[in-house]
């Protein structure tokens, strides 16, 4: 424990000399007055000050610091909204911040922080040709408000989680930090949901409830799960076995395991089912092709598919594609494509196959699909949720 306090004020220590240092002193004062002052008033945003002020301290200080300390956020971070504008909090203003810092970052340092094996690997080659031709597509987007801001978030996003990402996470000390600081935090949650979870007998039909605030659904819940356990199970090679560490992270994997079990989500299941199965491809340097194969499948059932109207054989029976109350009900509506949730998704997926026949070259702009799918929907597919309340996009695009 004592080990642990050090760490933490080491964190947030600076040398005597260091000329950001006085405002320490600004920023305790600015707690005394702000904090009661906020409480009484009921100012949420008064009271918040001292916190701007230190992540602006911590800014100037060492940005790489808030890089970790917003992958800590993001697990207990809780959506809100104010008016019409609906954010994060408080990962979302973490990432403004890093975004902010690593242009500035960039621009001030030039050479000496690029790797230019980074920017010439073909991932990063990839994802500018991506952002240019979306850039390409906001120019003749059909909603030019909407795609801008689509593709500013896009680009905060890219800027933040991978050339920030992969220049700061460098070495495995470094990976090391991001597995502890997103491990944590996110454990504290999934610890929370199955708490109140149990509370409830585990039912399916309030899998939803259980997972506020921290979490919109179960989806995002299970997903955030099995995409971390890879992580964590490459962090216990980094410890000798029987270790504290390693029992942590061990008892951390079982626990997630638990959590993805009780979230009952199909996408879940499926990958980390394919993620055993790709292991043992890359294992035998089998991915080629095993890519190539599964290209060529998939290549070949949407060619049988579009061709011919054959999607309309897939059509569901509008009284008979429900929301289900049982998972054993849901898994069995899911083989005979019964179940609302895919199906909705196949009738805005035949829109989306129309749409890219009417505008094949540039669609119809980055984040517009909302506003312009309905006109090219076929009423065979249509099912209870298809009004889309929500107001949500086309799933899996």
């Amino acid at each position: 424990m004592t080990r642990l306090l050090e760490k933490t004020v080491s964190f947030f220590s600076t040398a005597e000399a260091h000329p950001q240092r006085w405002l320490l002193a600004a920023i305790a004062a600015a707690t005394v007055v702000c904090l009661p002052v906020g409480i009484w008033k009921n100012l949420p945003f008064v009271a918040g000050i001292p916190a701007a002020m230190l992540l602006a301290w911590l800014t100037l200080v060492d940005f790489r610091k808030v890089f970790f300390l917003m992958l800590a956020a993001i697990p207990v971070s809780i959506e809100v909204s104010i008016g019409s504008f609906g954010t994060d909090l408080p990962s979302e203003p973490l990432i403004w911040v890093l975004y902010l810092s690593a242009i500035v970052w960039f621009l001030k340092t030039g050479r000496r922080v690029v790797d230019g094996r980074f920017l010439r690997h073909q991932l990063t080659l990839l994802l500018f040709l991506h952002l240019f031709w979306m850039l390409f597509t906001v120019a003749v987007s059909q909603d030019a408000v909407v795609s801008v801001k689509f593709f500013i978030a896009k680009t905060w996003y890219v800027v933040v989680f991978y050339f920030l990402a992969g220049r700061l996470l460098d070495s495995e000390q470094n990976l090391r930090n991001l597995v502890w600081a997103f491990f944590l935090p996110l454990l504290s949650t999934v610890l929370w949901v199955l708490v109140r979870h149990a509370s409830t007998g585990f039912a399916f039909d309030t899998v939803n409830f259980v997972m506020g605030p921290f979490y919109r659904n179960h989806v995002m819940y299970a997903c955030v799960q099995a995409i971390f356990l890879p992580f964590l199970w490459y962090a216990t090679y980094w410890y000798r076995r029987w270790s504290w560490r390693w029992w942590v992270l061990v008892l951390g994997i079982v626990t997630l395991l638990v959590g993805i079990n009780f979230a009952y989500t199909r996408a879940a299941y499926v990958a980390l089912v394919a993620a055993i199965g790709v292991y043992g491809c890359i294992r035998a340097r089998l991915m080629k092709m095993v890519l190539v194969a599964a290209a060529l499948v998939l290549t070949l059932l949407v060619g049988w598919v579009t061709s011919r109207d054959n999607f309309l054989l897939f059509a569901p029976d509008f009284q008979r594609a429900v929301t289900h109350k049982e998972f054993d009900n849901l898994l069995e509506a899911t083989t005979k494509l019964e179940d609302i949730s895919v199906m909705e998704r196949v009738y805005r997926w035949v829109a989306a196959a129309y749409m890219i026949q009417d505008r094949p070259l540039a669609g119809f702009g980055p984040g517009c699909f909302y506003f312009f799918y309905t006109d090219y929907t076929v009423t065979s597919f249509q099912t209870y949720v298809s009004d889309n309340p929500e107001r949500s996009g086309i799933h899996c695009y």
